[in-house]
């Protein structure tokens, strides 16, 4: 018997894809600063004072490894893995941890993960 095909809810979509492109911008910045471009040209999103001026090759590995362990993860959660899930919760559950320890549990940023949490718990039976 074949196995009836698993529906993928929509906002798993929308969110698969979202981060799917971040994870790929990450992956275009981190080629960039290791193909020469000068590091301070990343200053607006905070990579300059993140890694300090001078260990841009570092940096642009590090942001390149990042960027495609992001898109392996929008990968899984489009194709439905349990693996993408479970990372996706934990990230969640790390970012929400941390607003509660600076005490900011009505910022936007709190709620949104507090949101995308519940939402991802709520269709875990789409998984596989």
């Amino acid at each position: 018997m074949s196995e009836t095909p698993r529906s993928r809810p929509l906002g798993v979509a929308i969110l698969a894809f979202l981060i799917g492109l971040f994870g790929f911008l990450w992956f275009v910045v981190g080629l960039l600063i290791v193909a020469g471009v000068s590091i301070h040209a990343f200053t607006g999103i905070g990579i300059s004072s993140a890694f300090g001026p001078t260990s841009g090759l570092l940096a642009g590995v590090i942001i390149l490894i990042v960027g495609l362990i992001v898109l392996g993860v929008a990968v899984g959660l489009w194709r439905l893995h349990m693996w993408a899930l479970v990372v996706a919760i934990l990230v969640l559950l790390l970012e929400m941890a941390v607003y509660g320890f600076a005490g900011d549990f009505v910022s936007f940023g709190f709620i949104v993960s507090l949101l995308l949490f519940l939402y991802l718990l709520a269709v875990h039976r789409h998984f596989f």
